[in-house]
Parts: C-alpha cells; structure tokens; sequence
C-alpha cells in the first residue's frame, strides 16, 4: 500500500493554493465517513508515480496527515487547463463494512503464451475496466486475464474471471464478453498491370486519338492538292472540238 505524506490546510484560498503548488504541493480535500470534511494538500512527489496510472483512481492509498493516518481512495482529479499538471485531487475515507462501486482496469498475461497470438491472431480487448461491488477492505487493484492456451476464435468473458470474494460485477443480466482472440488481419493490394497488358492498352488508346481528332497527315494533304492541280491543267473537250471545228477549211465543189 503507498503510503502519502499529507499536511493540513486552514486557508482555502486561490492565492494561499497557488503558492502550495509552488512549494511542490497538491490542495486536496478528504471527505466520507461520520469525520467532518478536511482540507489537506499532499506532497507532489510522493503522489507523482502513481497518479496518472490506469488504476489510480481505484486503488487503496494510506494518507500520513501529520502522523494521523487513514486509508483513502482517490475519487477525482483536476488538471490544468494548458501544463496538464494536477491542481486538486479529491480523497474519500474508507469505512470497513462499506461497499463501493468501481471501475478496475483490466490487465492481460502471458501473451506469448497463446496459440491464437502466436499463428497472427489479434487481441481485441473490449472492455479496458470492469465496473465491480467491493467492499472497502477488499478492492483488487486490477483484474489479471491469463491468456495462455488462447486460441483464435476465443471470446474472454466475464464468468472465466476469477474474482475475490464479495467482490461482483455490477452488470449481472448477462456473461459479458471482455476481449476476444480474432484471426488477422490480411488487407489485399490490387493486382498490378503487366507490362505488356499496359503497352497494348497505350498503342490502342493512341490510334484510337488519332481516328478522332487528330488532323490528317501532311502526305494526304498534298496528294489531294496535287489532284486539284492536274485537273486544273487540263484542257476542256469542248473548247479543242470547236477550235479545230473553226479552223478547218471549207471544201471545193
């Protein structure tokens, strides 16, 4: 259990707070149980290993407030809007023969040790935290899934979770499935044209330009100028038959 050094505080004020932070310090208050609410703050640094862990907000903690200690469990956190860094934290008495509703993370062991994982299969967690009922003097830090001899196609659920006594999930209409071991994941690329497809497909696309709208070749050009020529050149028969039909000499009697 961590044990946290804590200092009472009389002055609640943002000047008086601030300076708190200054000196390494973390405002904070404890409430519950038939105690009045306290106002304290806690050494940052003592704190700082286990504040931003999955299982923070569920774990047990032993307060040491000027020698005067209490088991605590965190139930909140306020961070600062732009350096992320925590500026309160809200703690709660444990009384024993209380039950608490929270969300225990889920952690996962001996990944090497599945078949499913180890021919490519993926694990696919649905649930990260399960919302249990513990009672205060029996809260798990984490619920621990042993994944050895998994297979692909094995669906985890809730009822295959060893669990300590009176502790039970809230959700209890139904066998809750927490992770599954799926097949891969096998994403095809498209197939690629062969260089010979992409060569016919190139020559068939520039005829096909060329029947459309290209303009025609320079050679037809002339050969129809050529045409137009000659037959520019040649005389009319009618104009020869009435030039000789003119110049032929009239016939003796």
């Amino acid at each position: 259990m961590n044990n946290i050094k804590a200092k009472k505080r009389e002055n609640t004020a943002s000047g008086f707070t601030n300076n708190l932070r200054k000196k390494g310090l973390i405002p904070a208050i404890l409430y519950g149980g038939k105690n009045p609410n306290q106002n304290i703050s806690v050494e940052k640094k003592s704190i700082s290993k286990i504040i931003n862990s999955d299982s923070f907000l569920s774990k047990v903690l032993e307060l040491d407030i000027e020698g005067k200690k209490e088991k605590v469990l965190p139930r909140d956190v306020a961070y600062h809007v732009l350096s992320d860094e925590p500026v309160h934290i809200d703690f709660m008495r444990i009384v024993s023969g209380s039950k608490l509703v929270l969300e225990i993370p889920v952690k996962f062991e001996n990944q090497s040790e599945s078949p499913g994982l180890k021919r490519g299969g993926v694990l696919n967690i649905v649930r990260r935290k399960v919302e249990l009922k513990c009672p205060a003097d029996n809260i798990p830090d984490d619920i621990i899934i042993d994944l050895t001899g998994t297979d692909i196609g094995t669906s985890i659920k809730i009822s295959s979770v060893k669990l300590s006594d009176n502790v039970k999930p809230t959700i209890t209409d139904r066998d809750f499935v927490i992770a599954t071991v799926a097949p891969p994941t096998i994403i095809k690329e498209p197939e690629k044209p062969t260089e010979a497809e992409g060569a016919e497909g190139a020559e068939g696309e520039a005829a096909a330009t060329g029947a459309e709208g290209e303009a025609p070749p320079k050679d037809a050009d002339a050969a129809k100028k050529g045409e137009a020529s000659a037959k520019g050149d040649m005389p009319k028969k009618d104009e020869k038959s009435k030039s000789t039909a003119e110049k032929k000499p009239t016939e003796k009697k």
